[in-house]
């Protein structure tokens, strides 16, 4: 029979565990988020603006056109860098980041089925596989379904207009 100081002890101890989980998982969604947002900025960026030594806007309708046979090219070119580059920062910086995400998600299968997926999972000298394809949208889709976490600005919005 167990003493009521080790039942509180059990209840506290699971009460702990709880929180830090909660943690954790805001700190996994913080990581995921930056992850995300370095990697579809930096691409965005490159098409919409030719940062960062990108080829910008004509190019890359150029390339929508004849490689992932897309019509008319230019207009998916700037709606490709919208969702890659501002979707990015809107999920780096945790503002409705859940229709951000999945906006990256749609846009990183449309990559896969007009262009990588018949490359392979890897590959060749064909051109680049669908893996980070697959890997980014797996990744947003994690924040699309869990949320930003408490470290968004999302949050920090909500209780601004609950005051």
């Amino acid at each position: 029979m167990t003493t009521l100081t080790q039942r509180a002890n059990h209840v506290c101890e699971q009460f702990r565990s709880t929180r830090d989980a909660g943690v954790s998982r805001d700190l996994a969604l913080l990581g995921a988020r930056i992850g995300l947002a370095w990697v579809f900025v930096y691409h965005g960026a490159r098409t919409l603006f030719g940062a960062f030594g990108g080829s910008g806007i004509h190019a890359q309708a150029v390339y929508f056109v004849h490689v992932a046979h897309l019509h008319p090219g230019a207009f998916f070119a700037v709606l490709g860098g919208i969702i890659e580059c501002f979707g990015g920062a809107a999920v780096g910086l945790g503002i409705l980041g859940r229709l951000a995400a999945l906006g990256l998600v749609g846009d990183m299968v449309m990559a896969m089925i007009t262009v990588t997926f018949s490359n392979g999972v890897i590959g060749g000298s064909a051109g680049s596989g669908y893996e980070l394809n697959l890997a980014l949208a797996a990744l947003a889709l994690v924040v699309a379904i869990l949320g930003t976490g408490r470290f968004s600005l999302d949050v920090v919005l909500r209780k601004l207009l609950r005051r």
